[in-house]
């Protein structure tokens, strides 16, 4: 009988240790929450995506009026809160807009981007 319980005892206690050992050693990127209800469609008035050549912190939650001015792309990852969309607007491909969607815990950080037309709204593609 002793010996039973010895035995119990050691295969929970090896079975915990390798449970452990093995959760720790995988590396658990953060899954980023949608912004949006879908991806499908931008759901930002064209009025107030930034001009050809510049970008636009994008919050979810504010309204578009109080939304911050769009302005020179040039470090304005570090100063996005997090969770929030970069909207950017090329000179080249002026009916796109290119969305660097940030970490909701790591600020800066990019865990997506996306391509919709400018016009429609409707997302091109996903990185």
């Amino acid at each position: 009988m002793r010996s039973a319980t010895v035995l119990g005892a050691t295969v929970a206690v090896l079975t915990a240790a390798a449970c452990s050992t093995f959760s720790s050693s995988k590396r658990v990127e953060p899954t980023p929450r949608p912004v949006r209800s879908t991806a499908a469609t931008l759901g930002i008035p064209p009025g107030h995506l930034p001009p050809p050549g510049q970008c636009r912190v994008w919050v979810e939650g504010r309204p578009p009026g109080q939304q911050p001015k769009a302005r020179s792309c040039a470090q304005i990852e570090r100063t996005a809160p997090p969770g929030s969309w970069i909207l950017y607007r090329p000179t080249k491909d002026r009916k796109a807009v290119h969305v660097r969607v940030l970490d909701q815990r790591r600020p800066g950080v990019v865990v997506l981007i996306r391509v919709y037309d400018a016009e429609h709204g409707t997302l091109l593609r996903e990185n």
